[in-house]
């Protein structure tokens, strides 16, 4: 369940969850769902075969034809389908950005205007979507937990968010995830990994969202190299419950700059989001453990900040940020995610772009210590 005043969400964790998927859809006596999925990962995952005899004589329509980042012109292309198909459940296959899709085709659906005026936030939405059924097919963005979704407009990031976009039914079950080849599984990991900690120091941290990230960063810290390089039944579960959980916990905190500078990096430079929020994330971690009374954005004081840092220190297994930050760079190198700019084909002359883009005011303000476009081009500049 969420704190956020969303609708109750049922989940269900682990191996087998997908065996619920048929007393869900008893619950909702859908007339036909609408049926939103990745492509080749729909098979390769195993989905069809498994949900095909669950899903029994339900008619449904597939959505699959979008982009991997999601984008406006695809989603509008969603609602009209939506719409034209007379169905009355949403259904959701795959990653983070399937999952993002559905939700924000599904709540766009449903209100009066036209798309682009909710994701600008002119209009405000006013209408829940019909039920939504999410099921994560990476370990990674946790986007079956959250009630909001990422929406491009022309190389720009926006938040799409209202209460009732919490799918109605999550079903994480880690089979799903056992086909991933490395490269996924190690950036779909890393987002988790990244949402878990940058939750963990978030301004609007809770008492139940740092549980959840907690539980968040030590599965990840423990399994994802695993998960990546000699992948296990117990591994890929552990990730699959950390994603999930870090979604959890980013529900109620948000995500701070680490994430608000990746989207730049992604868009203008094509590095996918989990490994493009990994690269400034040591060096995030560094910068907040410095904070000072004259530059602490969390409302609980300094003294708090630096004890929530050391507490991530520790969770990450090591007795000081710098030692940290060290783990964090020599577990992407060893999940094979370049950790230089340079190396991904970004040069010194391209940080200007991702700082003029990089400062989306709702994530940057998350951050415990005022990230100033300054301390950013020096934080590039080092990792450059």
């Amino acid at each position: 369940m969420t704190s956020r005043g969303a609708t109750v969400q049922t989940e269900y964790v682990g191996k087998g969850a997908i065996e619920a998927l048929p007393d869900i859809l008893r619950v909702h006596s859908p007339s036909r769902i609408f049926l939103v999925r990745g492509g080749d990962s729909y098979d390769t995952s195993g989905a069809r075969g498994l949900l095909e005899p669950l899903l029994g004589r339900i008619e449904h329509t597939a959505f699959s034809d979008f982009s991997t980042n999601p984008e406006i012109g695809d989603i509008e292309r969603g609602v009209v389908r939506l719409m034209d198909s007379g169905c009355d459940l949403v259904l959701a296959v795959g990653g983070g950005s399937v999952i993002d899709m559905a939700k924000s085709v599904n709540v766009l659906a449903a209100q009066q205007g036209e798309p682009r005026s909710y994701v600008l936030k002119r209009e405000e939405m006013r209408k829940a979507g019909n039920p939504l059924i999410a099921i994560p097919t990476t370990a990674g963005s946790g986007s079956e937990a959250t009630c909001f979704a990422v929406v491009y407009m022309e190389k720009t990031k926006y938040s799409l968010e209202h209460e009732s976009m919490l799918p109605a039914s999550a079903i994480v079950d880690p089979v799903l995830t056992m086909s991933l080849p490395p490269a996924v599984t190690s950036v779909t990991g890393m987002d988790a990994l990244c949402q878990a900690i940058e939750s963990y120091w978030s301004v609007n941290s809770t008492e139940e969202s740092t549980y959840y990230a907690a539980e968040g960063i030590r599965l990840a810290m423990d399994n994802l190299e695993e998960a990546v390089n000699a992948p296990s039944e117990r591994a890929r579960e552990a990730m699959a419950r950390a994603a999930h959980l870090a979604g959890k916990a980013i529900n109620i905190s948000k995500t701070s700059a680490s994430h608000a500078v990746s989207y730049p990096i992604t868009s203008y430079f094509g590095v996918a989001h989990g490994h493009a929020v990994g690269l400034t994330l040591p060096s995030m971690l560094v910068y907040n453990s410095r904070a000072t009374e004259d530059d602490v954005l969390d409302k609980r004081g300094l003294a708090y900040v630096k004890k929530t840092l050391d507490k991530l220190v520790s969770l990450i297994g090591v007795s000081d940020p710098g030692e940290a930050a060290e783990t964090l760079t020599g577990l992407m190198g060893r999940i094979h995610l370049e950790t230089r700019l340079r190396d991904l084909g970004i040069n010194k002359e391209d940080i200007s772009v991702i700082v003029e883009n990089g400062f989306n005011p709702d994530r940057v303000k998350n951050n415990p210590r005022l990230l100033t476009r300054e301390s950013l081009t020096d934080m590039l500049n080092r990792i450059a």
